[in-house]
């Protein structure tokens, strides 16, 4: 069944069979002993569509299973940039035409942008707010209501924030969507970043409680 929970600790010797590769990295391993997924990202890799830049972008390495109702996506990413837009997180998808993704997106100079893309009638948007440079750990968070994604960010992993909430506009008339983890480098090869967890918890996030 699609939808029943899933707690993927990359501690096992093989990933969970609910999990496949979309643009599989060509490094990649699971460290049963730090219980992690590395991946070391090719150059080149993307997910993008038009906006500003001009280009598309389709290539990003995303670690996928199938929900096809409401759901909670949890995870925790370390990781060691290099490049300008290396970054990793998390990922929905429905189409090369409409998708959200976020992550933290390193830059060489100045502070890195922890944030969201959203892309809909393939046409992408990016929102993002400052994170420390010394801060390369942090817990994403992706709650699918309906049409409606929510996003949120933690640095510990206990107290979230909200940073996006958003609507997939391809999301009504489909029976699944795909999610799960990805990663990519826009520029050059060199990235890699840590995966702790996958969480996949079925239906919404029950209101705190008081």
């Amino acid at each position: 069944m699609s939808d029943a929970p899933l707690l993927e600790n990359f501690s096992g010797p093989t990933l969970a069979p609910r999990l496949s590769w979309r643009c599989e990295p060509a490094h990649w391993q699971l460290d049963a002993e730090a219980s992690c997924l590395r991946i070391r990202t090719d150059a080149g890799t993307d997910f993008w569509q038009r906006t500003h830049y001009g280009f598309e972008a389709d290539n990003g390495h995303f670690l996928k299973m199938r929900a096809t109702s409401d759901f909670v996506l949890t995870t925790q990413v370390s990781f060691h940039a290099v490049h300008q837009y290396d970054q990793a997180g998390l990922m929905v998808r429905l189409s090369p035409a409409c998708w959200l993704k976020t992550s933290v997106e390193f830059e060489p100079d100045g502070l890195n942008r922890l944030g969201a893309v959203v892309t809909n009638s393939q046409y992408s948007d990016w929102s993002t707010q400052p994170l420390a440079k010394d801060q390369n750990t942090v817990w994403l968070r992706i709650r699918a209501e309906g049409c409606d994604f929510i996003v949120d960010s933690s640095l510990d992993g206990r107290h979230w924030e909200q940073i996006r909430m958003a609507r997939l506009l391809e999301r009504e008339a489909a029976t699944g969507i795909d999610c799960g983890l990805y990663a990519c480098s826009p520029k050059k090869a060199g990235y890699e970043a840590a995966f702790s967890f996958l969480k996949f918890e079925p239906g919404r996030l029950a209101p705190p409680a008081g």
